[in-house]
């Protein structure tokens, strides 16, 4: 990121994706602050990124899906005077489901964990964004979607809605943000080989009978690329939107799906 040391946020970062982007964004030198349900899993991560990276990171515990504990992060960020150059947002998902018509309490549920509860978190990380762009100073904010922001997938009925909310909520963001220099994009991803996807890859060519190798080369075959992403390869998209590559972008859907997606 051109050698100059940022401030970031991760949330997610100990799942298969934040875990890249969280080694990528600690090698270059920048200083990390990490988020996840899973306080023990935060602390190794820490420690190893410390240790092997030039790189500070810090972590604080939060579950973006409960009011609570959203509100209890916001306020132990603003107890260490925390000052955010950028934030990575991954919004937790809900399982695909072919329930085009959910009941009222279940759409209640996946708005509050995937919409409500992680667009706080996000409000109190641009609280302590104190971007100067006169001076060069910017803030750069990328929320983590999907393909089916742009694209309509049928056995992922309630994420259609949710990621095309993030795609909306994202440009509202970047036209009221914008005049200060703060920058807000999507990458939409399609299939990335995390270690959870490649485990239930895995499942199904045993089911089907078939080598991994073969049951991955028939789900890429509708794939211009013949492959699925991997999570470095997402780290990469992700520390590029943070950097002065996107320094005239705002408002803008990445998609990073190999060319799977043919709409213009």
């Amino acid at each position: 990121m051109s050698g100059i040391s940022k401030t970031i946020l991760v949330t997610g970062a100990t799942g298969g994706i934040g875990l890249a982007v969280c080694h990528r964004l600690a090698k270059a030198g920048n200083s990390l602050v990490l988020a996840a349900r899973d306080a023990g899993k935060l602390q190794s991560l820490c420690t190893e990124l410390s240790n092997t990276c030039p790189g500070t990171s810090s972590w604080i515990s939060v579950d973006m899906t409960r009011d609570d504990s959203v509100k209890k992060f916001s306020e132990e960020l603003n107890a260490r005077n925390v000052i955010l150059d950028g934030a990575v947002l991954m919004p937790p998902q809900d399982p695909p489901t072919n329930d085009p018509l959910p009941s009222s309490d279940k759409w209640r549920e996946v708005l509050q964990n995937s919409f409500v509860g992680p667009l706080s978190l996000l409000k109190a990380a641009i609280a302590t964004m104190k971007p100067d762009p006169a001076n060069g100073r910017r803030s750069k904010i990328v929320i983590i979607s999907g393909i089916s922001s742009v694209q309509v997938l049928g056995h992922y009925a309630s994420s259609n809605v949710i990621r095309c909310a993030w795609l909306a909520e994202a440009k509202t963001l970047a036209f009221a943000l914008g005049e200060q220099g703060i920058h807000v994009n999507t990458l939409s991803l399609g299939g990335t080989l995390t270690p959870g996807y490649a485990a239930s890859l895995e499942k199904r060519a045993a089911k089907a009978g078939t080598t991994l190798a073969q049951r991955l080369a028939e789900e890429t075959s509708n794939i211009p690329l013949r492959k699925y992403g991997a999570p470095d390869e997402v780290a990469a998209a992700v520390e590029g939107l943070l950097s002065a590559f996107s320094d005239n972008m705002t408002g803008l859907n990445i998609l990073h799906d190999g060319g799977f997606t043919r709409a213009y």
